[in-house]
């Protein structure tokens, strides 16, 4: 047998090793990590992200440990075996309102996995994979400052082309060790950075960090990224989110009624929720919701919310509104009742798209409602995602797009008189695209529901391109203001402080 030294010198031989070498990091691939192995000033807040030669599969079994270095105390687990929620898919059985709040009912939170955000438990994935990347997701607030930790992973946890990944152990391990202090507790701006150079990894651990009310405004400005994570605003006031840019500074989580069955309040389905909100004001970013169904790209309950310059993609209810809302150069995109409307909302030069009715109006008594402003309402000539059938088919426009609607809520008891008779959706100014003729409906009709209070409102709507539409064929229960008999009606509902109870929002710009 020929000596080593040989082996280099001979071609053939050299072509050999290394495909042998290959195989063997083939089947033993070490991926890339962040944070790196044996880094330093990790934010706390950090996710942990293997990068594969080709794209990974999640396995259904094994554990995620994280230890505590200096004394090998363990900090989190993740375990594979136990489901992410009672439908990981977003998709549940068909089955009515009652139906799903009894089986929400029957089941345990804690049978499925479980992470606690902004105070409140959510089922969620502890892995997901895009591309060749594979996000492990810590327990939020599990991992400490000035702390050095150790990542264990059970071989199977994670899949390759050539089988179960082999994970990390002691003998090849993975640690990191974060920062030694959190920002200081009065700083007024901290920026989120997924690549681990801001004070936070994550936009929910940057929320956690403010304060419930500072006395000074804080903003948190988020640099462009990705970022796949369950956002919940709890009960925080004086408070900013920026985006570096509105396209590429993307937050989203896949959720729905399905994902996170209806439980007692507050709801869990939507991707990015502001809960008892004050003075917070959205800026220049994009929200995501990734399942379908019941899914809010945002749930906004407050007072004197901002959102500006804004792009939101959900599906039902794909923006849920209660309190006062000024909503600015702002476009939203859903499946239907694409806003679920609630709130006092003002909405300027705003484009709502829509695969189904634009909105199911709300509004409680003694409060205005949705108005819109120089705005755009365009239907969109497609399915609802979850009438596709596997083949890619479905029906075309099986909703009509209308302005609103107003039917008996099938979710209440059958014997229920219940309904919205102040509802209020006014347009000033706007124009639309592809929409019926009458406008406004389905109404629940008298003598079962007193509609005479209902203010479904229309000034000078034009088509894309600025020409009258004709509404003589609108739902008699809406009303053509017209000039100059109802000139104050359109002065007042042109101007923000009318809408929002008093409240003249002020837009701030880049602090």
């Amino acid at each position: 047998m020929r000596q080593p030294e040989t082996f280099q010198r001979s071609g053939r031989m050299a072509l050999l090793l290394a495909a042998l070498a290959f195989q063997t990091h083939a089947q033993g691939e070490t991926p890339q990590r962040f944070p790196a192995n044996n880094a330093t000033g990790v934010n706390p807040d950090t996710q942990l992200v293997l990068t594969f030669a080709s794209p990974p599969a999640i396995g259904t079994a094994g554990v995620v440990r994280i230890f505590d270095a200096s004394d090998n105390s363990l900090v989190d687990t993740l375990d594979m075996s136990i489901p992410s929620s009672p439908y990981p898919s977003g998709r549940a059985p068909p089955s009515t309102e009652a139906e799903r709040r009894a089986r929400a009912a029957a089941m345990k939170m804690s049978d499925y996995q479980v992470n606690t955000v902004g105070g409140v438990d959510f089922h969620f994935f502890p892995i997901i994979v895009r591309g060749n990347q594979a996000t492990v997701y810590p327990h939020n607030n599990k991992l400490k400052y000035g702390r050095k930790y150790r990542v264990q992973m059970d071989p199977g946890v994670l899949k390759t082309a050539q089988g179960d990944f082999a994970g990390f152990n002691n003998d090849a391990g993975w640690t990191f060790t974060t920062k030694a202090n959190p920002p200081p507790a009065n700083m007024q701006r901290v920026i989120v950075a997924a690549d681990g150079r801001g004070d936070f990894n994550t936009v929910q651990g940057a929320i956690d960090f403010a304060p419930v009310n500072p006395s000074k405004r804080l903003t948190i400005f988020i640099k462009a990224g990705n970022y796949e994570e369950l956002v919940y605003i709890n009960g925080k006031a004086n408070l900013t989110i920026r985006g570096e840019d509105r396209t590429n500074v993307i937050v989203g989580y896949p959720n729905n009624s399905a994902f996170n069955p209806p439980r007692e309040e507050p709801s869990r389905r939507p991707a990015f929720s502001i809960q008892n909100g004050t003075d917070i004001q959205l800026s220049n970013f994009t929200i995501n919701n990734y399942f379908t169904g019941q899914a809010e790209a945002l749930l906004v309950r407050g007072e004197r919310i901002v959102l500006d310059h804004m792009t939101m993609n959900g599906s039902g209810d794909a923006l849920t509104t209660y309190g006062t809302i000024y909503m600015v150069d702002s476009k939203l995109t859903g499946h239907g009742d694409t806003i679920l409307a609630y709130a006092a909302l003002f909405c300027l030069r705003c484009e709502i798209q829509s695969s189904g009715p634009f909105t199911w109006t709300r509004t409680p008594q003694g409060s205005h409602g949705n108005v819109f402003v120089d705005s755009t309402f365009i239907a969109l000539d497609e399915p609802q995602p979850w009438k596709v059938s596997a083949d890619g088919k479905g029906e075309q426009r099986t909703n009509q797009q209308t302005l609103a609607r107003l039917p008996r809520n099938s979710s209440r008891a059958a014997n229920s008189k219940v309904n919205f008779p102040y509802a209020e959706m006014v347009l000033i100014n706007s124009r639309v695209d592809e929409i019926p003729p009458e406008g406004w409906g389905p109404i629940e009709p008298a003598p079962e529901f007193d509609s005479s209070n209902v203010r479904f409102f229309e000034f000078n709507t034009q088509d894309t391109q600025g020409r009258l539409v004709d509404v003589s064929h609108r739902h008699p229960v809406s009303k053509q203001l017209q000039q100059p008999r109802d000139a104050k009606i359109i002065a007042d509902y042109s101007t923000p402080e009318f809408v929002l109870n008093g409240w003249k929002p002020v837009v701030r710009s880049s602090e």
